[in-house]
């Protein structure tokens, strides 16, 4: 079987921060027929990882062998004031090139100044460019590519008048279309509908390359992958791959069950050698204490003898103590604590709800252009419940919107947006914003101090990054920040525009029965599938 990419022994560090790893210890191998994903906690290294496997990332240690062609498709790409025709062109460009080399070769013979050997040898090679590049069908597939993926199709559009999810979608068609031997996906179901969904997961299934895809989506792992790779600590810390023995299936079920199991062992032998690190500290400390009582023996006492023996014992205890500290393993981090706030769903000021206890009410929803809905009709009372779907386009990020600001007064909303409230332009560190976010609701007197739910015991948000810029966060741990900015308000009415995208796979069963729990009333709008399966008996409001 053919091997399109090998890692050794990889490591990577970025240069503001040369004393942390990103990567550490990492091998892996794609061969023609894998489907790798690739999972982690959220700035565990894995876009980093798919930066050093397409030569954009020089590992800092070990070595990366690539064979064939290769396409990468990152969740963020800088596109400058490019077109969706320059995006067609460039992906056409190598299917073109190899339909012109063979129209060519076919034509120089016409004036005879090749030999008929070499003619042959010019139309072979031509021939077999034109099939690998699979050139006539090319514009067909990036045809059906855009439209099943439902990206604008004008050529002289311009990527940056476009949303996220639109620019995404034009990227993802291009760069499938190329047919590359090897596919870098990085996080490619996050602006996806149903419809677009389907068509990826079959294009992944029948790639008759190789496939690494970093995704949170649980439903794409179960369709597609062959093998997974987490990026999060191990016992030895080498990054673990799961996957299925040969004949036997695998399935996202099968890799969580694995690894609660890796991890229940590792927590296991932690907990033995801690307790048998405290035997050794009392056992030294009653040496140490009898060494020093000894020092004022009793009279007749033979105290030089007495002191010797003591003294051994506390070189023992030490030697053995100091053995055991070498072989101990790290504290195994288990999956993040979560501890996401209850919210309280009733507002303080009841009486200035609006008539029938609603905390939110929309009547008519129009934005024209984007969403032209006058019949519809949206109420929640406290605690109530609505979930929306529909393909991209249909308007589900403009009704998400337009509900967040149709809350009752004395009503806290929070609203997660699909696109973040900053960037990594952002200046400042993540305790910065928060801070800034804060004071702001405590000025306009929306929020009371003995309200603010503190960023830090959500857990969403690591310590160490809590002074860390927002520039220097993954595009998961910005992710992480905003869903941590939005509940510190203790919103009594929660908005949420696709809450898992970004977010680690760790995190989402933990944030789906959050949701199904919380005192607060809830609107989300999601894509995953997983999660829509676990919110189906919730309201519906369907925008298809």
């Amino acid at each position: 079987m053919t091997t399109l990419l090998r890692a050794r022994d990889v490591a990577f560090a970025y240069p503001s921060a040369p004393g942390t790893p990103v990567l550490a210890r990492l091998g892996l191998t794609l061969r023609v027929g894998d489907r790798l994903g690739v999972v982690g906690e959220n700035g565990s290294g894995k876009s980093t990882l798919l930066g050093v496997l397409a030569g954009d990332l020089a590992p800092t240690a070990g070595d990366v062998e690539r064979a064939g062609s290769l396409a990468v498709v990152p969740q963020e790409m800088a596109d400058g004031a490019a077109t969706v025709g320059d995006l067609v062109a460039r992906s056409l460009g190598t299917a073109r090139a190899a339909a012109a080399r063979l129209e060519a070769a076919l034509a120089s013979g016409d004036g005879g100044t090749h030999g008929g050997a070499e003619r042959s040898r010019d139309v072979a090679l031509a021939v077999e460019q034109y099939e690998a590049s699979a050139a006539w069908d090319a514009d067909r597939l990036l045809d059906e590519a855009l439209t099943r993926f439902g990206a604008p199709r004008d050529p002289a559009r311009p990527l940056a008048a476009m949303s996220v999810g639109e620019r995404y979608r034009v990227r993802l068609a291009c760069r499938l279309a190329e047919g590359a031997d090897a596919v870098l996906l990085d996080e490619p179901t996050n602006h996806l509908d149903p419809t677009a969904l389907a068509h990826l997961t079959q294009r992944i299934r029948t790639w008759p390359g190789g496939v690494i895809v970093v995704t949170h989506d649980r439903q794409l792992l179960d369709d597609v992958a062959t093998a997974v790779l987490d990026l999060d600590p191990t016992v030895d810390g080498v990054p673990a791959r799961y996957g299925a023995r040969r004949g036997v299936g695998f399935g996202y079920a099968d890799y969580r069950r694995a690894k609660r199991a890796a991890l229940a062992r590792w927590r296991t032998r932690y907990r033995a050698e801690q307790e048998r690190l405290a035997e050794l500290f009392d056992r030294r400390d009653y040496a140490y204490e009898h060494l020093s009582d000894e020092w004022r023996p009793p009279k007749g006492s033979k105290k030089n003898r007495r002191g010797t023996r003591a003294r051994q014992h506390v070189k023992a205890a030490d030697r053995a103590h100091a053995r055991l500290e070498r072989t101990a393993v790290d504290v195994p981090p288990p999956p993040p604590e979560i501890a996401l706030p209850a919210l309280d769903g009733e507002p303080a000021a009841r009486t200035s709800i609006a008539s029938g206890g609603r905390v939110l009410a929309l009547t008519g929803a129009v934005v024209p252009g984007r969403l032209d809905r006058p019949d519809l009709a949206v109420e929640l009372g406290p605690g109530g419940r609505l979930l929306v779907v529909g393909p991209n386009g249909a308007g589900k990020s403009t009704l998400l919107a337009l509900l967040a600001a149709a809350v009752a007064p004395d009503v806290r909303v929070g609203y997660l947006a699909q696109e973040a409230a900053f960037d990594a332009a952002t200046v400042g560190g993540a305790q910065d914003v928060a801070t800034a976010r804060i004071l702001a609701a405590l000025e306009d007197g929306s929020l009371e101090p003995d309200s603010v739910v503190p960023l830090a015991t959500t857990g969403l948000v690591a310590p160490e990054d809590l002074d860390r810029p927002v520039a220097e966060l993954s595009v998961g741990r910005r992710r992480r920040l905003d869903l941590a900015l939005t509940l510190m308000t203790a919103p009594h009415v929660l908005v949420l525009d696709e809450p898992t995208n970004h977010l680690a796979v760790d995190l989402m069963d933990a944030l789906t029965a959050w949701l199904r729990e919380v005192g607060a009333a809830v609107v989300v709008a999601t894509h995953d599938r997983r999660m829509r399966a676990d919110l189906a008996d919730w309201p519906t409001l369907d925008l298809g």
